[in-house]
């Protein structure tokens, strides 16, 4: 069973840091081969894509609000993917979610991932 596990929320002032983890387990294959992503979604807004790792290569895309700020980077070893977030501002708040098995099209758009976390929250204040 694929699970999909967040971890390193939590609440800071801005200008602060933030690191988060989401470890992978039960895929039948190396999550080398799995493109993995993070989105957030605060409250009423849509879900969004903020940076995601391809399988393989380990190229990087950005949401272009967090450019220069947030750095995706993946431990293959551990099965685990990371996200480094730095310079946060009170627009960052959201739940956080992790997400893996890239299906196709707009890397940014939900409906892209097969697999999810529950997600875990930051909290950014002024």
């Amino acid at each position: 069973q694929v699970q999909l596990v967040e971890s390193g929320g939590g609440s800071v002032q801005a200008g602060g840091s933030l690191r988060l983890s989401c470890a992978a387990s039960g895929y039948t294959t190396r999550t080398y081969y799995i493109t993995l992503a993070w989105f957030r979604q605060a409250p009423g807004k849509e879900r969004e894509g903020v940076a995601a790792i391809y399988a393989a290569s380990g190229n990087t895309n950005y949401a272009d609000s967090v450019k220069g700020r947030f750095a995706i980077s993946r431990d293959n070893a551990k099965s685990t993917v990371y996200l480094q977030m730095n310079s946060l501002e009170p627009e960052d708040t959201a739940m956080y979610y992790c997400a893996a098995y890239f299906l196709g099209g707009l890397w940014q758009h939900s409906g892209a991932f097969r697999d999810w976390g529950q997600g875990t929250q930051v909290t950014v204040s002024s």
